[in-house]
C-alpha cells in the first residue's frame, strides 16, 4: 500500500501517454480512454479513503524516494485530513468535466484530452507532495495543461485570459521558489544542518525562525496562495479565465485549482510561520471579509451567468480564507469542508451554464427566462445547485458557511464585526442567485429561440446526478466527511496558536504514524 498514491498520481499520466498512440481521427476511441482512466483512478482513489485512518492526524501512505541526494531533495508524497479530500474530489471531478465535454469539444480532442489528464496529474502532486521541490514542480506543471486549455479550447478573448492566468500564476509561484530556498537555506545554518525541502523537517525549523525572517517568507508563501485562491484584490485574473475558458475548464479551475491556493496556506503558511501567522491574521482576514461582500455586490450586477458565478468564487473563497484565519477548529474545518462544498456546488453551476450554452451560444440572463415550462428537469437541477450555492439548510453549502461563522464569531484573535460583517454575504449570495435564476426560468418565453429548446439529455443527467448526491449527503450527514478531517484541523490550530503540543515531537510521531500506516 505504499505505493499506492504513487498509482493515484501517476495513473492519469500514463492515460496521457497512452492517447498519444491512438489516431487522432479515432475520437469516440479517445474520449472512451479519457474518462474510462479518470474514472479508474477515482476507483483506486477509494482505496485510499477506506484505508484511511481519520483518528491518525500524522501523514499516511507515505512513499518517500530520494531524488537529488546533493540537495536533500526526495520525491516524498503523503496524505493527511486536509489533503485527502481534496485528493478525493480532484478524482472525482476529473472524468465529470471530461464527460461533459463529450459534444462541446470537437477540435483537437486528443490533444484535449491529454490534457485534463496531464493537469489531473499535476493537481494531485500539488496535494500529496510532501517535499517542497517536488510542490514546486507539481504547482508548476498543473500550470501548462491549464494554459493551453483556455488558450486553445476557450471562447473568443481566450488569448488574453490565458496569458493573464499564466502572468498572474507564474508571479506568484517565483515568489514561492524564492521562499523555499531561503528556508532551505535558514536550515543549512542550524548546528548540524543541511539545505533540506523536506516539509516534515522544516516543520520543526521554521517556527524557530526570527519573526522579521519569518515574516517576509510568510509574506511570500502568502501571496502565491493568495493569487491563486484568489484573495482580494489579487482576483482580477479570475473573471476573465473562468468566463473564457470551456465548460471542463471552469469546473476543473473553480473546483480544483483554486483550492491549491488556500490548501497552501494551511498547509505551509501557517504551520511553517505560527508567529508571522498570528501577526498578519486581523488583516488576512479583513481581505477576507472585504472579498466576500466585494464579490457577492459584484455578482449582482452581471449581466452574464457565467461571470456572475465566477465572481461568486471571490466571495466564497472570502469566506474559506476568513474560517482558516480564525485559528478554531470550527472554522478551519468549515473552511476545509467549504473547499469541497464549493468545488461542487460551483463546478456544478458551470456546467449547468455550459449546457444552457451550447443550445443557445449565449449566456446572457436577457436573453432567457420561462424556462422553466421548456426544460423542467433542468430547472430542477438548476435550482437545487442554486440553492446549495446559497448555503440552504439541509444542502451542503450551510455546514462549511454555518462552521465558519461560528469558528469566527468564537475566535479569540478576530473582532466579531469579521462575523457579523462576512454574514451579508450569505444574503447577498441569495439575492444575486435567486435574481438570476427567477430571471432565467421563471415568467413567460419571450424570446422564440428559445421556444423549442431540449432539455437535458441522458448524458447531462449522468453528469449531474453525482455532484447532486454528494449535495445533498453533505448537508444531511457532514461527519462522514468531517471526521476526517477533524485530528488534523486540531493539530494545525495547536501548532498555529502555540497550544502545549510540541511541534517537534508532535511532527516526529506523524512522521511515525505516517510510514506505519503507509506501510
Amino acid at each position: 500500500m505504499s505505493n499506492l498514491l504513487t498509482y493515484i498520481i501517476f495513473l492519469p499520466l500514463v492515460g496521457s501517454i497512452l492517447l498519444l498512440l491512438l489516431n487522432r481521427e479515432r475520437v469516440t476511441a479517445i474520449k472512451t480512454i479519457g474518462i474510462a482512466l479518470s474514472v479508474l483512478t477515482f476507483i483506486v482513489s477509494l482505496l485510499l479513503y477506506f484505508g484511511f485512518d481519520s483518528e491518525n492526524p500524522g501523514i499516511q501512505f507515505v512513499h518517500k524516494v530520494s531524488w537529488i541526494s546533493s540537495l536533500n531533495v526526495s520525491y516524498s508524497v503523503g496524505v493527511d485530513g486536509l489533503s485527502i479530500l481534496l485528493v478525493m474530489l480532484t478524482t472525482f471531478l476529473t472524468p465529470i468535466a471530461l464527460l461533459s465535454s463529450w459534444k462541446s469539444i470537437e477540435k483537437r480532442v486528443k490533444e484535449y484530452t491529454i490534457m485534463i489528464l496531464l493537469l489531473e496529474t499535476g493537481m494531485l502532486g500539488v496535494f500529496c507532495a510532501l517535499d517542497m521541490f517536488l510542490f514546486y514542480v507539481f504547482w508548476e506543471a498543473m500550470l501548462i495543461p491549464m494554459y493551453f486549455i483556455i488558450g486553445i479550447w476557450g471562447g473568443g478573448n481566450r488569448i488574453y485570459a490565458a496569458i493573464k492566468f499564466f502572468i498572474y500564476t507564474m508571479f506568484g509561484s517565483l515568489l514561492m521558489l524564492i521562499a523555499i530556498i531561503w528556508l532551505g537555506y535558514y536550515a543549512s545554518t542550524q548546528p548540524n544542518g543541511q539545505f533540506t525541502t523536506d516539509l516534515m523537517q522544516l516543520y520543526s525549523i521554521g517556527p524557530t525562525i526570527p519573526l522579521t525572517i519569518q515574516s517576509w517568507m510568510f509574506l511570500a508563501f502568502t501571496l502565491s496562495f493568495a493569487i491563486k485562491v484568489p484573495l482580494f484584490p489579487f482576483h482580477t485574473w479570475l473573471p476573465d479565465a473562468h468566463v473564457e475558458a470551456p465548460t471542463a475548464g471552469s469546473v476543473i479551475l473553480a473546483g480544483v485549482l483554486l483550492k491549491m491556493g488556500t490548501y497552501g496556506l494551511l498547509r505551509f503558511s501557517m504551520p511553517l510561520f505560527p508567529d508571522a501567522t498570528m501577526k498578519f491574521m486581523p488583516y488576512i482576514a479583513a481581505l477576507a471579509v472585504i472579498g466576500i461582500i466585494y464579490g457577492a455586490l459584484v455578482s449582482m450586477v452581471q449581466t452574464d451567468i457565467k461571470k456572475l458565478v465566477a465572481y461568486s468564487s471571490v466571495s466564497h473563497l472570502g469566506f474559506v480564507v476568513l474560517g482558516m484565519f480564525s485559528l478554531t477548529e470550527e472554522g478551519i474545518q468549515g473552511a476545509i469542508i467549504q473547499m469541497i462544498n464549493h468545488g461542487l456546488s460551483t463546478g456544478a453551476l458551470f456546467l449547468i451554464v455550459g449546457m444552457i450554452y451550447e443550445r443557445r451560444h449565449t449566456r446572457e440572463i436577457s436573453e432567457f427566462g420561462g424556462l422553466a415550462k421548456v426544460m423542467p428537469i433542468f430547472s430542477t437541477f438548476f435550482m437545487i445547485v442554486s440553492l446549495s450555492s446559497i448555503g440552504l439548510p439541509g444542502l451542503n453549502g450551510f455546514v462549511g458557511e454555518f462552521l465558519i461563522l461560528l469558528g469566527s464569531f468564537n475566535s479569540p484573535f478576530l473582532n466579531q464585526w469579521f462575523t457579523i460583517l462576512s454574514a451579508t454575504g450569505v444574503i447577498f449570495a441569495a439575492v444575486y442567485l435567486l435574481w438570476m435564476y427567477q430571471r432565467v426560468i421563471f415568467g413567460k418565453v419571450t424570446n422564440p429561440l428559445n421556444q423549442n429548446l431540449l432539455d437535458l439529455s441522458k448524458r447531462e443527467i449522468a453528469v449531474l446526478v453525482p455532484v447532486l448526491v454528494f449535495i445533498v449527503w453533505i448537508g444531511i450527514y457532514p461527519n462522514t466527511f468531517l471526521k476526517q478531517s477533524a485530528s488534523t484541523t486540531k493539530k494545525i490550530v495547536s501548532i498555529v496558536t502555540q497550544k502545549p503540543l510540541p511541534r517537534l515531537a508532535a511532527t516526529e510521531q506523524s512522521v511515525k504514524l505516517g510510514n506505519t500506516q503507509g506501510k
